[in-house]
């Protein structure tokens, strides 16, 4: 296997609590963010009694449940929105120099899957860390690379970009 360097974050530890005929039995909750910089991200959840083991369990999900982005340079090729629950995000590419403007758990994901230039924000009653992240994993996922729409149009990636944005001079 090639060598990746993952970036790796942790959005939420949640301590729950499990009430038994014997007393209250607690354990940790971690969800995790991870991806490699390059264009794949992952989330996973882990469970453990103790809150190392649990981010280590979080960690070695989110790296097998990694996914590509298609990204521009350093930005999203086009606006677009996902929903998870009542969290809604709406991604926005921004010029180069712009920088990352996103809050918490969205801004997580944008980190880890290389997105430098980009503008974020979530609209809607829910502010749940969880769902804001499974949100922006949908819009991510709703993203198509140039290429893969020339090929599924059946054009070239210039014929596709050319329509776009007028006549290329």
């Amino acid at each position: 296997m090639s060598e990746t360097t993952f970036i790796d974050l942790v959005v939420s530890v949640r301590r729950v609590t499990k009430v038994t005929k014997g007393g209250k039995q607690f354990s940790f909750s971690a969800f995790v963010v991870s991806g490699d910089g390059k264009g794949k991200v992952g989330i996973g959840l882990g469970k453990s009694r103790d809150v190392a083991s649990a981010i280590a369990k979080a960690t070695v999900r989110a790296h097998k449940d990694l996914f590509n982005v298609p990204l521009r340079g350093k930005t999203i090729p086009y606006m677009v929105t996902g929903h998870h629950g009542a969290s809604n995000v709406v991604l926005c590419p921004a010029s180069k120099g712009t920088g990352l403007i996103a809050g918490g758990a969205v801004r997580a994901v944008l980190k880890a899957v290389g997105a430098v230039d980009i503008l974020a924000k979530s609209i809607g009653p829910s502010g749940c860390g969880q769902n804001l992240v499974k949100a922006t994993l949908n819009a991510l996922a709703k993203l198509r690379s140039a290429s893969h729409i020339a090929h599924l149009r059946g054009k070239t990636v210039e014929e596709i970009t050319k329509g776009s944005h007028g006549s290329v001079a």
